[in-house]
């Protein structure tokens, strides 16, 4: 009958929606004939559902890319990892104490070293924003950092000294020879052609320059006062009318944030102690670019 036949096809497909329903995954629905034979098996392909990683690092690897696989899972966030800790030393310890000095967190250096100074600097600057107080410097301090920073100048990163000296001008390369070098602002104390001492110096200012050429040391005077400025010249040595190389109490104290009157200013006493006691009256003086 008809009525019959539509009512049997009603019944099959509400069976095959019920079978369906109940597959979480894949699985077979055997539907039956309108005649009650069967027919061939179907096959139902569910998607399936492949879970995220929880907590997936970034492309930096600082922390997680995503908030879980959904499932309730707190994204793990793995340790920033540290750059420099207190011990290292290089030019990069430089930039992160040149740095710290432009955030007013550090007003010594920058000496090249992770010292003490740096690390409370350091920490006191994760503080402020709500890093973990280390006091060593992570990714994330450093990215910090640099957001609020420039890029410091040379001059920056040598403010005490400590910096590279330049190849030796050929006239230092014979005899005994102090040659200062303005563009590296320093001193090798040379004989015949070996460096035996390097020292960070510093110049006049440009009202009162320090004259360059080949000059020889003409007078030493251990406890040497100026009579013009009526300032302290301890191990003075002579080579240009009133110019002479000497101990500095402000080079010592303030680096190159200032300058001498046309001197050749050095800021480490026990160093040029030792030189004053090589160097001789006649020795060569040569201040070169």
């Amino acid at each position: 009958m008809r009525g019959a036949g539509r009512g049997s096809e009603a019944v099959t497909a509400v069976a095959a929606l019920a079978a369906l329903a109940g597959c979480a995954a894949g699985c077979t629905v055997q539907p039956a004939g309108a005649d009650g034979g069967n027919r061939p098996p179907v096959r139902i392909e569910l998607p399936s559902r492949t879970p995220s990683a929880p907590g997936a690092p970034d492309a930096d690897g600082e922390g997680p890319s995503g908030a879980g696989d959904g499932a309730g899972t707190a994204p793990v966030r793995r340790p920033a990892r540290v750059l420099w800790s207190p011990g290292d030393s290089g030019r990069d310890v430089r930039e992160l104490q040149a740095r710290l000095r432009q955030v007013a967190w550090l007003f010594d250096g920058p000496t090249g070293t992770y010292d003490e100074p740096t690390e409370e600097a350091v920490r006191g600057f994760q503080g402020r924003r709500g890093l973990p107080r280390t006091g060593r410097t992570d990714t994330v301090t450093w990215q910090r950092l640099l957001r609020m920073t420039r890029e410091p100048g040379r001059w920056e990163l040598y403010l005490m000294g400590g910096q590279p000296a330049d190849a030796p001008d050929p006239r230092c390369m014979t005899g005994r020879v102090l040659c200062i070098s303005k563009s590296s602002r320093t001193l090798r104390w040379m004989v015949g052609g070996r460096t035996l001492s390097t020292l960070p110096v510093r110049f006049g200012s440009e009202y009162t320059p320090t004259r360059e050429g080949v000059f020889r040391v003409y007078w030493k005077s251990r406890h040497h006062v100026s009579t013009l400025y009526d300032s302290p010249m301890p191990y003075a040595m002579f080579f240009s009318g009133g110019q002479a190389v000497h101990f500095s109490v402000d080079f010592a104290a303030r680096g190159y944030a200032g300058s001498s009157h046309g001197c050749v200013n050095v800021r480490d006493e026990a160093a040029i102690a030792r030189l004053y006691a090589q160097v001789r009256a006649g020795d060569k003086v040569v201040v070169h670019w």
